[in-house]
């Protein structure tokens, strides 16, 4: 039987290239085919179009709203202004029908008596004086809430505040990579190495920035949706210092060389991430301890989805780290795992249960359908924990596992469409409060990019695509638009919202729209580049050109990236005073007072 067998193997060894390659490769035939008729591709560029065309709406309309103003105004409202459009005659006998009321007087006491208005509260003046145009749109300021209790509101602005620390420190890292993909040798310090500040931005913005910032409005939410108080703040403030503690000693080991080697996303040392690690713990037995004392019959939907992803993650990060899995190809399946369920079973559920509390929040209104979030969530939890392979896709990984991840990344169009249809029809009938509110864009470019971000990764799981995009700044670009143009707009959305409502200080308008045009048109400057340069890469690899080629090709791509990095990097130092001057001089919020008494307080 032996030699037969090797008869065998040798024989499909030397037919092996005469063989059709579906087996274990891209077709031919399919490679060759024009790039327009991939359907990866033809999904991609819709999906690019749909955010961009929602701006141009939002813009076309703004600007149409602003000319039935001004044109409103010049209507003729006096006498004077009617006879100007009048001629001859008409002139005539429009004065002859005005002059009985011309000789009337008011004598502008027939409402105020003889006494001069007590108007210590600026009501009358505002009212007789605000009649100009603004240049930014009037926002709706933060009703006044139930009092929560002060010193959770200073727990959950401590989150908040190193949060965002975290997110100006991490991505001015990222800004200073961006500028060394246009001048590699501004410096030759080794700690200022591409190599290892890479990880240090990525890190910063994933364990600092994002989960921090998850967290802090998850200790606003749990104990808010179960009509009780939360368990711990002590437990509270140790997730605090043990997730910073670990974000600090992550970056400096990583600016000194000192590394997990390889991993992406998990660059720290398991001495550090165990910091992290140990602070979820404390987070998650917090979280269930409010639960199970809540007051409510049903567990919101929101608890489901933050308690689920701590379990997540804290699985996920064991798994990632146990000393028996690093090595070989089981090291490279296991990092496939671990780097998309950080993503997806981390970042995205906890996003998702805060935009089921705040979205229906802001709008006023009940969630629209509470069936369509749980198969939303259920459907995640099934087939997002099974794509972590298609990162992989021709390598030596079994065939089947990633046609798995293929199959998988397929079923995530189910929890995608059932979640974005859910907050699109709460949000219906609330679409002209887009404009009065300063929350509601963030979270509409937040659930639209959710659509589109997740969407285009389905078709780059396709094995024509991800032969041609994997590897190349493509993947970076979705990156982006993922962690960025979901997790970062929700999260600012939850923010403006929340903030306050705790302190009764609102952030300046104008600089808020700032924010969120200088973040949108950042990542479209930063990722549209990328992906269309990407795009070429693939297709010069694909031609077997010299690898040098392609990074020549990228030089004006890297520039556009570096521009949007830029703007995106403007926004956050404008975020991060919109934060301050929310929390300066900051005082609990009241509880709403009846309108009488708040005249007369």
């Amino acid at each position: 039987m032996k030699p037969a067998r090797s008869l065998l193997t040798y024989t499909l060894l030397l037919t092996a290239p005469a063989l059709p390659r579906a087996g274990y490769a891209q077709p031919v035939a399919e490679q060759s085919a024009p790039l327009l008729a991939q359907p990866g591709i033809l999904i991609t560029l819709v999906l690019i179009l749909i955010p961009l065309l929602a701006a141009f709406i939002f813009m076309v309309l703004q600007v149409r709203r602003t000319l039935l103003r001004l044109q409103w105004q010049k209507q003729p409202t006096t006498q004077a202004d009617q006879l100007e459009y009048l001629e001859g005659e008409a002139i005539d006998a429009t004065r002859l029908q005005y002059k009985p009321a011309a000789a009337y007087h008011l004598s502008g006491r027939e409402l105020a008596g003889t006494y001069a208005p007590d108007d210590s509260r600026g009501v009358i003046q505002q009212a007789s004086n605000n009649h100009a145009i603004p240049f930014v749109a009037e926002k709706k300021k933060a009703q006044a809430r139930p009092a929560v209790d002060p010193m959770l509101t200073r727990l959950i602005l401590w989150y908040l505040g190193t949060a965002t620390f975290w997110l100006v420190v991490g991505t001015t890292v990222g800004e200073y990579l961006g500028i060394k993909f246009v001048s590699p040798d501004v410096d030759t310090t080794s700690w200022l190495s591409f190599g290892r500040l890479r990880p240090v931005h990525t890190n910063a913005v994933f364990w600092g920035w994002s989960s921090l910032a998850m967290l802090g409005l998850g200790y606003y939410v749990v104990p808010k949706v179960s009509n009780t108080t939360i368990a711990s703040l002590r437990q509270g403030w140790q997730t605090l210092i043990l997730i910073n503690a670990a974000v600090v000693l992550g970056s400096l080991c990583l600016m000194s060389g000192i590394n997990n080697a390889g991993g992406e996303y998990r660059e720290y040392v398991w001495p550090v991430m165990a910091l992290f690690g140990v602070g979820l713990i404390i987070t998650l037995i917090n979280f269930l301890r409010t639960v199970a004392r809540r007051t409510t019959t049903e567990i919101y939907i929101s608890n489901w989805y933050i308690i689920s992803s701590i379990i997540f993650v804290l699985v996920i990060t064991v798994i990632a780290y146990w000393p028996t899995w690093q090595n070989g190809l089981g090291e490279t399946i296991v990092q496939g795992y671990y780097m998309h369920q950080g993503v997806g079973m981390w970042f995205m559920l906890f996003n998702l249960g805060l935009v089921y509390y705040f979205l229906p929040q802001q709008l006023n209104k009940p969630i629209y359908s509470y069936s369509l979030g749980i198969l939303a969530f259920w459907a995640q939890i099934l087939f997002y924990t099974l794509i972590g392979t298609h990162h992989f896709v021709f390598s030596s990984i079994p065939w089947w596992l990633q046609t798995v991840a293929i199959v998988g990344s397929m079923g995530m169009l189910i929890p995608v469409i059932a979640g974005t249809t859910n907050f699109f029809m709460t949000l219906k009938g609330g679409w002209n409060k887009i404009g009065s509110s300063y929350t509601l864009p963030f979270y509409v470019t937040g659930i639209i990019f959710y659509f589109t971000g997740s969407f285009q990764g389905t078709a780059e799981a396709f094995r024509f695509t991800n032969l041609l995009w994997h590897f190349t700044d493509f993947t970076v670009a979705h990156s982006h638009l993922t962690m960025y143009g979901i997790i970062a707009f929700l999260l600012w959305a939850s923010i403006y919202a929340l903030v306050p409502r705790l302190t009764g200080h609102e952030p300046p308008q104008w600089l808020v729209g700032a924010h969120f045009w200088l973040a949108f048109l950042g990542l479209m400057f930063y990722t549209i580049p990328l992906m269309i340069g990407g795009t070429l890469r693939g297709l010069m690899w694909m031609d077997g050109k010299p690898f040098i080629e392609s990074v020549v090709l990228m030089a004006p791509y890297w520039l556009w990236r570096a521009i949007g990095g830029s703007l995106m990097w403007l926004s956050h130092l404008l975020f991060a005073y919109n934060f301050y001057r929310m929390v300066v001089g900051a005082r609990v919020a009241h509880r709403a007072a009846a309108p009488v008494r708040e005249v007369l307080a």
